[in-house]
This record gives structure tokens, C-alpha cells and sequence, in this order.
């Protein structure tokens, strides 16, 4: 009974993963309250755990933009400027974060993660989304992967360097960065996405390194296995929904969302049921 239940946890797990890695939310944030309201052990496999439903997600990213990026791929072994130009802007988009993300690692690991520091993340994210929206989310130029500039991705990439705060949300931190170059908001979420693949991979990989899964007992490789496959379908769902919501939509309703969000952790930390 105990390990069917373990595993119905995971599920759940899977699913907040799916839901919330992609959006402008922090998926660490909603991972931190799900745990804490199923009791989901705080230890080395969860870390492990958090981490491998992170690559169901970016899993799903993969299969979703692949026609695009095998199109890019073979653009790119034919000497197009096309294919050159978009691995120029993905490979210099995510150098900033692989440096930081190593350099600073442990200390984000040892420093970073608590309720109160993602509590401000989640509430500083949000006022720069709402301000960075309304000033700079209008000028919608660049519409296109192809019009995007080396710099541009620079800045970007820069961007998503808040995103190693844990709560600020790797998506809302590139999509800011895309309003600050003048990217409309459907290409800045796409941008982001692509962002993920090797970012998401080099850090899972980063973060995998230590687990020794020989020590694993039957139970946590079923929950492991089903949380990754849960939250490969929903992201998968999510996406598609979301690539289609930001034709017609703003963001400051996710902002808002981030407040409240914020309060919760906040009420369940004074509350004693989050240990800070």
C-alpha cells in the first residue's frame, strides 16, 4: 500500500511539473508546496527526482519544436545563413547560464534554495514582468527566429541568468529578456523554449552527476519512471496550449498569479508545515 501510494504522489508531482515548468510561474516554487502537501520525502532521491520530471518536460519541448529544429539542423549542414545564424543565437543565448550555473552552483544549492528566498524570487519576477510588459512588451519588432541578432541573443541569455534564483521562473526571465529586445511575446516564449534544450539537459546532467542509483529500491524507480512520463505528457499539453494563448493574451495574469503563489509559501511557512 505504501508503494502504490508513493507512486500516486509522483504522479501528482509529474503533473505540477508539466503544468508549471514551462509557464512563467517557477515550477520550483509549486514543486516546493505540492511536496510539502503530500509529504514527499526531503532527501537525496528527491533532488534526483525534481530533476529527471525536469527532463520529461524538456522531453516533450524536443518532440514538439522538432520539425523546426531538424530544419534548422539541416540548414545548418547545407552553409545556410539560416541554420548558421539560429545555432549562433542558441549556442550564445545559453552561455551566460552554463557560466553561472557552474560557478555558482553550489552556492545557489546551499544558499538559494529555501522558502523565503524563492518567495522573493516568485514576487521580484513578478514586478519585473508587469512593469517590463506594459514598457517594453509593446514594441513588438522582432517577430522572427531569423531577424534575431547575436546580441540580442546575448542579452537574452543574460536574462536567463535570474532564472538560476530558484523561483523566478527560467521561462518568465527569457521571455523578459525578449520584451527588453524588442521581441514580441510569442517569439520570446519560443526563443525560450529553444533555450531549454541544452540549458535544462547540461544542468539535469550537472545535478545527476552524484546520485548513485545502484541504492535505489523498486518503488522509487516506478515513481521515477512514472513522474518522468506524467510530466512528459503534460508539458507536452501545456506547451501547445501555451504557444497559442500568447497570440491573444498578456502575461500580467501569470504576474498576479506569482503574488498569490507567493502567499501561500508564505502562510504555510509561518504556519510551520514548510521548514525554512
Amino acid at each position: 500500500m505504501e508503494g502504490i501510494l508513493f507512486v500516486l504522489k509522483s504522479i501528482l508531482l509529474g503533473i505540477v511539473e508539466g503544468l508549471s515548468e514551462f509557464l512563467p510561474i517557477s515550477s520550483t516554487g509549486h514543486l516546493i508546496i505540492a511536496q510539502s502537501l503530500v509529504n514527499w520525502p526531503n532527501d537525496e532521491f528527491n533532488k534526483m527526482f525534481s530533476v529527471v520530471i525536469q527532463l520529461g518536460a524538456i522531453l516533450a519541448v524536443v518532440i514538439l519544436f522538432w520539425p523546426k529544429l531538424w530544419h534548422k539542423i539541416k540548414s545548418l549542414f547545407r552553409g545556410e545563413k539560416e541554420g548558421i545564424n539560429f545555432f549562433i543565437i542558441w549556442i550564445v543565448g545559453c552561455i551566460p547560464a552554463a557560466i553561472f550555473g557552474v560557478l555558482f552552483n553550489d552556492f545557489i544549492d546551499e544558499k538559494l534554495f529555501s522558502v523565503p528566498t524563492v518567495v522573493a524570487a516568485l514576487i521580484v519576477g513578478a514586478t519585473l514582468m508587469l512593469l517590463l510588459e506594459r514598457f517594453m512588451g509593446r514594441q513588438n519588432r522582432v517577430k522572427s527566429l531569423e531577424e534575431i541578432t547575436p546580441k540580442q541573443a546575448l542579452v537574452v541569455g543574460l536574462f536567463q541568468c535570474l532564472s538560476l534564483w530558484p523561483g523566478f521562473s527560467r521561462s518568465a526571465a527569457t521571455i523578459m529578456g525578449g520584451w527588453a529586445m524588442g521581441f514580441t511575446t510569442s517569439l520570446a516564449a519560443e526563443y525560450s523554449f529553444f533555450l531549454a534544450i541544452p540549458v535544462m539537459f547540461g544542468a539535469s546532467g550537472w545535478s545527476m552527476r552524484k546520485f548513485d542509483f545502484s541504492h535505489m529500491f523498486v518503488d522509487q524507480w516506478v515513481a521515477l519512471i512514472v513522474g518522468f512520463l506524467v510530466s512528459f505528457l503534460v508539458a507536452f499539453l501545456v506547451v501547445k496550449k501555451f504557444m497559442a494563448f500568447l497570440r491573444t493574451h498578456k502575461l500580467k495574469g501569470f504576474a498576479y498569479y506569482r503574488y498569490i503563489i507567493s502567499a501561500v509559501l508564505l502562510f504555510l511557512m509561518f504556519s510551520g508545515v514548510l521548514k525554512v
